[in-house]
């Protein structure tokens, strides 16, 4: 089903980003029609935003056929035997049980290391927000920055929030013996954007089988090429690879029929 959304910034470009942010979707998977081109009046004043359509592709709705209940006469329901009332009582407890978290609250020296730095940084940045730090079983340190509008701490595909993380993972390591990895997110970003390129990692893949011939990425950072990769490591008649260098380096989604090289 054809979807859309209409989007206003300063520029094109800026209509388009707000737009992606807001649908957790990569450039390649919209189409853009430009509605109205940015004018920005005379010294400053009387400008207009640049207006966008942003069109995406969402999953049909099955329409749900409604039918009249049969009307029946009540039944008294049997009593439940005592050993299928324990078990019943014993399921819940069960499924409790193997629900193990991935990651706990923080409260550790490098955690209060992570929580000044980014008070400080965001302050400057003249942001509200919070840090909330937790700790994952492999040892690293995983960071939330709540509040309102966090669009300025994200950037454009992620480029500021990348910068930050960088940034506080620098701060953080300075003097300890063992480094420690921090990855920080914001308004769910990551795991939106993770999703949004295993879509298109998986419709390069379709492609490139269809024409029989390669298929090469726009630019990534480490992390994103990590997840393109890892989306296609069992995906038939396709490998992947890495060309070009920092900060232009590509992934190739390569046909390789029977097999992977």
């Amino acid at each position: 089903m054809q979807k859309y959304i209409e989007s206003t910034g300063k520029t094109e470009d800026a209509a388009i980003a707000a737009a992606l942010d807001k649908l957790g979707l990569a450039r390649e998977e919209v189409s853009v029609e430009v509605l109205e081109l940015a004018k920005p009046g005379f010294l400053g004043i009387g400008g207009t935003p640049a207006k966008v359509k942003v069109s995406y592709e969402a999953p049909d709705e099955e329409p749900v056929e409604e039918t009249p209940a049969p009307v029946e006469e009540p039944v008294k329901a049997a009593p439940i035997a005592p050993a299928d009332k324990a078990a019943e009582d014993k399921k819940p407890v069960e499924r409790a049980d193997l629900a193990v978290p991935t990651a706990v609250p923080a409260d550790d020296d490098v955690s209060r290391r992570i929580t000044a730095f980014l008070s400080g940084l965001l302050a400057q940045m003249e942001v509200e927000a919070v840090a909330q730090v937790s700790v994952d079983a492999e040892g690293n340190y995983l960071v939330e920055l709540v509040g309102h509008d966090l669009g300025c701490v994200i950037g454009r595909r992620g480029e500021t929030l990348d910068a930050i993380q960088q940034l506080t993972g620098y701060a953080v390591n300075k003097g300890l013996t063992h480094r420690v990895r921090v990855r920080i997110d914001a308004e769910g970003y990551r795991s939106k954007r993770e999703e949004s390129l295993e879509r298109m990692a998986r419709r390069t893949a379709e492609k490139a089988i269809r024409f029989r011939r390669n298929v090469t990425l726009e630019p990534m950072n480490a992390y994103e090429r990590h997840v393109i990769h890892t989306a296609l490591q069992d995906y038939p008649d396709v490998s992947t690879y890495s060309i070009g260098t920092e900060p232009n380096r590509r992934t190739v989604v390569a046909y390789t029929p029977g097999g992977k090289n």
